[in-house]
């Protein structure tokens, strides 16, 4: 393998990467606030890209609103979704919880399949689509952007972290509930907040990947597992672990493209997984930083 082809080889695995890192971005934010496996997490991927398409194509608003609108509408659903399915079941055990969110899933995939049919939809890429040129390798406008915005999004949610008194709220809550519920803060609204995040980050992530692999009705399962295989390589419940996991994902499978065969892409994700659970559940960088959000 020439070294240009390894490099683009790289790049498709960084951007793919990016794409499992923002999904497993939302199932952390959700095991911090509640210590559940949300499996929903792909469904709001698939929405987001689903809505975009829509809102865009069929309403012909422009792309920037069309995509704001969007994120909008499935931010509100991961809400509703809390609201009814999660709030008036919070002192279940979390095996019952876990159910519920597979429901949910196997629910919003079927009403998605009705309204929007199941043929493949997709949405012009954002800035073009020429291809750049860089070190012999090739890197569209659209790869940038779901890179660049994963950077932007690690850097706006550390800030979040950091400087906003909602964001130390939901930091003390993934560390200490109770504690946290002692010092005066509503980890309710934190439990709905950590959803509404969720959601956000996974429609994002959909409407980013639709221009490059288009989007169905089918995909957020498909995606949700690379999610949460990405959450888990990294150390479930650890934000920059689940951003290292998902790159690390993506640059694993697409090298394994280079080096196997195409057809054993998809088995990656699930190989490491099951490898990751036997030798090192907390992941790559659970223990170390769990605790430090």
């Amino acid at each position: 393998m020439h070294l240009d082809q390894l490099l683009q080889f790289i790049i498709s695995g960084i951007t793919s990467g990016s794409i499992y890192a923002l999904i497993a971005l939302g199932f952390t934010l959700i095991y911090n606030s509640t210590q559940i496996i949300n499996f929903a997490q792909g469904e709001f991927v698939m929405l987001g890209g689903l809505f975009a398409v829509s809102l865009y194509s069929v309403t012909h608003l422009p792309l920037v609103l069309a995509i704001i609108l969007a994120i909008a509408i499935v931010t509100i659903v991961g809400v509703v979704f809390e609201r009814l399915a999660i709030r008036p079941l919070k002192d279940s055990s979390g095996i019952t919880l876990i159910i519920v969110t597979i429901g949910a899933s196997i629910l919003m995939k079927n009403v998605a399949m009705i309204f929007w049919g199941r043929d493949p939809q997709t949405m012009p890429p954002f800035t073009g689509d020429t291809p750049i040129n860089f070190f012999g390798a090739s890197i569209t406008p659209q790869s940038l952007w779901v890179i660049g915005v994963l950077i932007l999004v690690v850097i706006m949610l550390q800030l979040f972290y950091k400087r906003s008194v909602i964001g130390k709220a939901m930091k003390a809550t993934s560390i200490d509930p109770t504690a946290a519920r002692l010092m005066g803060i509503n980890t309710s609204n934190i439990v709905m907040l950590s959803f509404a995040m969720s959601a956000g980050f996974a429609s994002l992530a959909g409407i980013l990947i639709t221009p490059i692999s288009m989007t169905s009705y089918s995909v957020g399962g498909f995606l949700g597992l690379k999610g949460f295989a990405a959450a888990v390589l990294g150390g479930l419940g650890n934000p920059v672990g689940a951003v290292v996991g998902g790159i690390l994902l993506g640059v694993l499978e697409s090298v394994s493209i280079g080096f196997i065969s195409s057809g054993y892409k998809d088995a990656i994700a699930f190989l490491i997984l099951l490898l990751v659970l036997f030798i090192r559940p907390s992941g790559i960088m659970g223990s170390k930083l769990r605790g430090k959000v």
